[in-house]
């Protein structure tokens, strides 16, 4: 059973969701420059250790949303500091955010994700 995530009403489905990589693997063919800024940017705000542990927190977490308020112990960091290293984690699309109440709750992105996958085939 899988989750649809990208709808705000989170409807279930039973068939598993394919996305289409955004590019071959780079062992297959040549990226383009739009699809190398787009890959650089992810890979750019995973090359921080800390923007790295946060990222695979949140995958950890699965289909579940992971509060931010639950990030700040395990990487030993401030929260203001976890809160930036978060903003540039989102700016890249590699997660996304929904704030309820006084906290704000992310995921990873699971398109980003396969894509990410996908192009170090």
């Amino acid at each position: 059973m899988v989750i649809d995530i990208a709808s705000p009403s989170s409807k279930i489905s039973s068939a598993p969701k394919t996305v289409p990589p955004c590019c071959p693997a780079v062992s297959e063919a040549p990226l383009n420059r739009n699809n190398a800024t787009r890959l650089a940017t992810a890979f750019a705000a995973l090359g921080d250790p800390i923007r790295l542990r946060l990222f695979s927190l949140i995958a950890a977490a699965g289909n579940s949303e992971t509060c931010a308020c639950a990030l700040v112990k395990p990487t030993g960091r401030s929260q203001p500091t976890v809160s930036h290293h978060l903003k540039v984690l989102r700016e890249a699309g590699l997660i996304t955010s929904s704030k309820r109440g006084t906290w704000v709750w992310y995921r990873v992105d699971p398109q980003r994700l396969e894509e990410l996958q996908s192009i170090l085939g």
